[in-house]
């Protein structure tokens, strides 16, 4: 006979903080759109226009911030 012995020990988890919780002046990022869904299922990471690569965590509401250089570059590429 083989005695099992088991252990309900707490961990805690260290204070984790992210870029994006530590910057109040968020922004939204423009990305393509076949890689959202993917980055927010997977956590794979996307690049945005601006060149920023991060995984998508969040969803914009309407009237969010958006990135300075990336609404540029989209409205670059909206006139070609």
């Amino acid at each position: 006979m083989v005695a099992v012995t088991t252990s309900t020990e707490t961990i805690e988890r260290p204070e984790v903080r992210d870029r994006q919780n530590d910057s109040p002046d968020e922004v939204f990022h423009y990305v393509k759109k076949n890689k959202i869904a993917e980055s927010a299922v997977l956590g794979s990471m996307v690049q945005a226009l601006c060149g920023e690569i991060f995984p998508v965590t969040k969803t914009p509401k309407p009237g969010s911030p958006v990135c300075e250089p990336c609404k540029e570059i989209y409205a670059q590429l909206r006139k070609e």
